[in-house]
């Protein structure tokens, strides 16, 4: 928020993230079937944008999060957008959520390299067995840039689903000089191991992140809910704020295209992530704008702001 940095407000107490923008979008009636998903109303119709960014601050969202996920110049131009216009788009999205929450830290969205491919891949890591660190830094470093000279905050490095990438981007983020918050996407395995989703230790991975001050915070989004606590403990191992924000616990179905399961974000756990050391704490895919504002009346029932 204007006058104070991010990372002085995490010392000081729990900041409220937004939900799925996604997830808005499409209760405002957008049809986000094709591959650049959020990220085509940056073009076709950034108004939506910016009203989906003021639902969720109205909801009493601190920070509102790009619609930048999957947005890359190689993903528009898969779509037929020349290279200088998808740059152009994605420093947009910072304006739009400013516009959309003027009172906001802005998260510019920096999604996988499994987004692109709209393939689902984000939640298995497949590629991580193809891709270099190089690579992903290669990459990444076009879009986190331009995030970083929109303006935006914080980059949010999100739905991070292997270590290979999760070790780029500290990496870029560290060359940068520009601050980021890592968030994995995990799974807790039969034996209660907490591990990425192409199968890591989770703590090692997190792990990364220690000691590099480019890095804000680290955690998890795009988990379960169930998962999110035994995940803290793992991303306790980086010594940093944690951050939270899962999704409704339904499973994407990346053949069919739909969600699958049963919804809900138990606004009751949100006491113990902060206890657990979430100072980061909102909702993912499926979380929507009623979903945040229980989450930010349970935050403030529980006496966790800063006095």
């Amino acid at each position: 928020m204007p006058g104070q940095s991010l990372r002085a407000a995490l010392a000081a107490g729990p900041v409220v993230l937004d939900g799925g923008l996604a997830t808005r979008l499409e209760a405002q009636g957008h049809d986000l079937s094709s591959g650049l998903w959020s990220a085509r109303l940056l073009r076709d119709d950034p108004g939506a944008v910016v009203a989906a960014h003021a639902a969720f601050a109205a909801a009493g969202a601190q920070v509102a999060t790009t619609a930048s996920y999957q947005a890359s110049v190689e993903g528009f131009a898969a779509a037929g957008v020349p290279a200088a216009e998808a740059r152009a788009l994605i420093t947009r999205s910072v304006e739009l959520a400013r516009r959309g929450a003027p009172e906001a830290w802005i998260a510019g969205s920096v999604g996988p390299y499994g987004a692109v491919l709209a393939d689902g891949s984000e939640y298995t890591g497949a590629y991580g067995d193809a891709l270099t660190v190089a690579g992903l830094r290669a990459f990444h470093r076009p879009r986190m840039e331009l995030l970083a000279g929109a303006g935006a905050d914080v980059l949010a490095c999100e739905t991070v689903p292997a270590a290979v990438e999760a070790e780029a981007l500290v990496a870029e983020a560290d060359a940068l000089g520009v601050p980021v918050w890592l968030s994995l996407t995990t799974v807790v395995d039969g034996d209660g191991v907490v591990r990425t989703r192409r199968g890591e230790r989770a703590e090692s991975v997190f792990a990364l992140a220690a000691g590099v001050a480019a890095v804000v915070a680290v955690g998890v989004n795009c988990t379960a809910p169930s998962a999110v606590g035994p995940s803290l403990a793992a991303a306790a191992a980086a010594g940093k704020p944690l951050v939270a924000y899962p999704n409704s616990g339904e499973g994407w179905d990346a053949v069919g295209r739909r969600w699958t399961g049963a919804a809900g974000v138990p606004s009751g756990d949100v006491a113990a992530w902060v206890d657990a050391g979430a100072r980061l704490v909102g909702g993912c895919c499926r979380v929507s704008t009623d979903q945040i504002r229980a989450i930010a009346r349970a935050l403030d029932s529980a006496g966790a702001w800063p006095t």
